[in-house]
């Protein structure tokens, strides 16, 4: 499988995005002053789901896991992450990022197509 740097980038960039979308649309989740908890707990939660759940030996991660994940609900669960980021763009009145991140995400897992065939072939 290969693991193109700039392809490894994109990816690397598209979760921070996704972090930063989560922790801005919490922030706007409420008024009051506790927006900052919304803001804070929403991407550690996608960080720690992202990190945690993973296929053994992954080429595009470390390889390593704390929970080993059949494959094919790891791309279910990418997919999710990032969907429900772009949903939160669309949601905050964001639709032209929220376009542009989920082209960037399309035109992503298009040439991620060996690393998804690997993936669906993980158990």
């Amino acid at each position: 499988m290969s693991k193109h740097p700039i392809n490894s980038a994109v990816r690397f960039l598209l979760e921070l995005a996704s972090m930063a979308v989560f922790a801005w649309w919490g922030y706007h989740l409420s008024e009051t002053g506790l927006r900052i908890l919304p803001a804070i707990l929403l991407p550690v939660g996608f960080a720690v789901i992202w990190g945690v759940f993973a296929v053994r030996d992954d080429p595009s991660r470390s390889g390593k896991t704390m929970v080993q994940t059949p494959g094919i609900l790891r791309l279910v669960m990418e997919l999710a992450l990032f969907g429900t980021a772009a949903w939160m763009l669309l949601d905050l009145g964001q639709s032209k990022w929220a376009m542009l991140f989920g082209s960037i995400l399309l035109l992503h897992y298009i040439f991620s197509f060996d690393r998804i065939a690997w993936l669906l072939k993980q158990k």
